[in-house]
């Protein structure tokens, strides 16, 4: 199964970026994960499910140890793996 993860954290700070906001967008970065793409107003990651959901497990613990308040994050089947 393929995997799409949007997600933000908050709180915004419009004049840089806070470090849960870094914190989480490396962990998307680092993570062996076939697209990632970062913005200043949401982010987006592909892959397959195993690694998507190590991600996403990795950057909500990461993002709320570095003072994320709130992640919304949404999850959407976009396919199977194919052999």
């Amino acid at each position: 199964m393929r995997l799409r993860v949007e997600f933000t954290t908050e709180p915004f700070d419009l004049d840089e970026a806070p470090a849960h906001a870094v914190v989480a967008r490396e962990v998307v970065q680092a993570a062996d994960l076939d697209a990632v793409d970062v913005g200043p107003f949401g982010n987006t990651a592909e892959g397959g499910a195993d690694q998507v959901l190590t991600a996403v497990d990795a950057l909500l613990r990461e993002a709320l140890a570095s003072g994320a308040t709130r992640v919304s994050l949404q999850l959407n089947v976009i396919g199977e793996d194919t052999p």
